[in-house]
């Protein structure tokens, strides 16, 4: 029979890593987190916009979008989350939800009800703290976001997302330079990137052409990883991935 990973080799663990230097009892308060485990397939929420009194989650496997609906009825994606990431654990510290989260993908996820929180906040405040960093973290990449919209060209805010996203799975153990998987299609990139699939398409077709990168049945291939962060010009500063500051 298999063996379980380890728990110190889950996506969230090594992702709490990159702040602090896990301890035995750090360790095994973040196992507690995972007592819930629970499936979602491809289209079902998790959680809902506006909705109240509700768990967050801890994305194990699988792609999730969060997403907004309009008032005229339009969905625009704010992000995706992958393995390591939190769903919903704003929402869940201020009641109510203002956004919603579909798995992209079959997905496993870990239901962490609010007062189990906050017994971990409270019996481990290093790793609340790493908690908090990485919820920092993730509102940078949203102020990133919001650049690459108003001032990036086409190219490079596709360029810009794909290293991006890159990133995060390396810092997981889903990536490397050579590239990654990824089940997203041109339609999610460009609700996210705020183009059309046209555009998207275009960008693409343009990244491949130079030898920069190819997203093709699933997969994207970086060719030349250094040239396209240059020509993308992706500062990777604001992901802060440099090593633990707490030992």
């Amino acid at each position: 029979m298999e063996s379980k990973p380890r728990m110190e080799d889950t996506p969230l663990a090594r992702k709490l890593s990159a702040f602090v230097t896990l301890t035995d009892q750090e360790r095994t308060a973040l196992k507690l987190l995972f007592r819930h485990r629970r499936s979602f397939a491809a289209g079902r929420d998790l959680v809902h916009q506006g909705q109240s009194e509700h768990a967050t989650y801890i994305l194990s496997k699988g792609w999730v979008s969060s997403y907004k609906i309009q008032p005229d009825g339009g969905r625009q994606i704010v992000d995706f989350q992958v393995p390591g990431d939190f769903l919903g654990l704003r929402s869940i510290l201020l009641r109510t939800s203002d956004h919603s989260f579909e798995p992209v993908v079959e997905i496993e996820a870990a239901e962490v009800r609010l007062d189990e929180l906050l017994d971990v906040f409270k019996t481990t405040p290093r790793l609340a703290t790493a908690i908090l960093w990485a919820a920092s973290r993730d509102e940078a990449m949203v102020v990133e976001h919001l650049v690459g919209i108003g001032r990036r060209s086409a190219d490079k805010r596709v360029a810009h997302f794909l290293l991006e996203l890159g990133a995060r799975l390396s810092f997981v153990g889903f990536a490397d330079k050579r590239g990654f998987d990824c089940p997203l299609t041109q339609y999610h990139l460009a609700d996210a990137l705020g183009l059309s699939a046209i555009h998207v398409n275009r960008a693409l077709r343009q990244l491949r052409e130079v030898g920069l990168v190819t997203f093709r049945s699933g997969r994207v291939s970086f060719h030349d990883y250094d040239r396209l962060i240059s020509e993308a010009e992706f500062d990777p500063s604001y992901m802060d991935q440099e090593g633990p500051l707490l030992t």
